[in-house]
């Protein structure tokens, strides 16, 4: 073997280890921070839509990094269904008062909701029509 397969190797290695104790640290702050929110619910003795929000974005957190360990991908559109209940449970938390400036930031904010809803059937339509490369596929560099 050259030494500058060697090497590659021992690169992929290390970039597989940063990868995989990055997934693990932020799988566990997750699961932190799960716990932390089932507890405010807990204390406040309510549950509100906007809590239910943010549980469900952990739990789109954990399942991306359920499928990337899985499928050693990451689908484009998790990110962007976590984008999109975010602005979502800022515009429910944001909508206790309204005001006509805060009225002009929520149509935009609205906007960008609907941008990332169509960029998530631009890529599924992508992914079905054209489909991803495997690894083997792939250009060695």
């Amino acid at each position: 073997m050259s030494e500058q397969r060697v090497v590659r190797k021992a690169g992929l290695k290390v970039i597989q280890i940063v990868e995989d104790v990055g997934l693990m640290l932020i799988l566990v702050a997750t699961l932190v921070a799960v716990a932390q929110e089932i507890g405010n619910m807990v204390t406040a003795r309510r549950v509100a839509v906007s809590d239910l929000l943010l549980l469900f974005i952990f739990m789109e957190v954990v399942s991306m990094i359920s499928i990337y360990w899985r499928l050693n991908k990451l689908p484009v559109r998790m990110p962007l269904y976590i984008a999109m209940v975010s602005l979502a449970r800022y515009l429910i938390l944001d909508s206790g008062e309204l005001h006509e400036v805060d009225a002009g930031r929520d149509i935009f904010i609205s906007l960008a909701i609907l941008v990332l809803a169509i960029s998530v059937f631009v890529v599924r339509y992508g992914h079905l029509k054209f489909g991803y490369p495997d690894a083997e596929d792939l250009p060695k560099t």
